[in-house]
């Protein structure tokens, strides 16, 4: 079970705190367990920082805490604090990675049957969408819209997530596409094929949680193979 450890302290030092951390981080290169660290400062009082640490689990949390850098780095940040810093220990009990979550709606939208549903609680108006399949890019919520119309015409399609990635404002997943040709696409008229496809694609979302642009790379030589579009091309 993950486990999260809040370091509250107060320090007209941070300068040399934040020093004092490079340097537990070089020492302790290829041993250390922390996943994930992040350190904030109270806006209402300029002294005040909450370091945030992420471990796979508490034990991993205590072999960090047991080697002996960790040790010496406590007592000089100790040295640093302008009072005696506060440790609380928590066990995750729920974690939801928002943006992660929906960029994943998106994907199940986009190939859920019926009508498209609506778009505006996942995409900003502005979006803008890089695909190195359109000569321009696509911009602006509308329009992508439209494209998911065109793609959605031409197949019956399902969206499976292989693996996702987050970091910062941008969602990576990698995912695999499976459609069944039932209607026009790009010129070329319905074949009834089935048809695999993967590739993977970067989100960027804004502070609301809405997606507000994208960078597409997938196997669309392969699709238009598999479409029978090389080969008349071809011929």
């Amino acid at each position: 079970m993950t486990f999260v450890q809040l370091i509250d302290c107060k320090t007209s030092r941070f300068d040399e705190m934040n020093q004092l951390m490079d340097t537990w981080v070089e020492k302790t290169q290829g041993r250390r367990t922390a996943t994930h660290s992040v350190i904030g400062k109270d806006r209402s009082d300029a002294n005040h920082f909450v370091e945030i640490v992420e471990f796979p689990s508490y034990e991993e949390a205590m072999k960090n805490s047991n080697m002996p850098e960790t040790e010496k780095i406590f007592q000089e940040m100790v040295a640093l604090c302008d009072e005696m810093p506060t440790f609380t220990d928590l066990e995750v009990v729920r974690d939801d990675q928002l943006n992660a979550e929906n960029v994943r709606r998106l994907f199940a939208a986009m190939g859920a049957p019926g009508e498209l549903a609506p778009l505006d609680g996942l995409m900003a108006e502005s979006y803008h969408d890089h695909d190195p399949a359109n000569e321009q890019d696509t911009i602006g919520r509308d329009a992508i819209r439209r494209e998911m119309e065109m793609w959605r015409g031409g197949f019956d399609f399902t969206f499976t997530i292989d693996d996702q990635i987050t970091e910062g404002d941008r969602v990576c997943t990698r995912w695999t596409w499976n459609g069944t040709h039932t209607g026009d696409f790009r010129g070329i008229p319905a074949s009834g094929k089935q048809i695999s496809m993967t590739g993977t694609t970067i989100f960027r979302c804004g502070e609301d949680g809405k997606i507000v642009e994208g960078w597409w790379e997938y196997d669309r030589l392969g699709l238009m193979a598999d479409l029978g579009a090389l080969d008349a091309m071809g011929g």
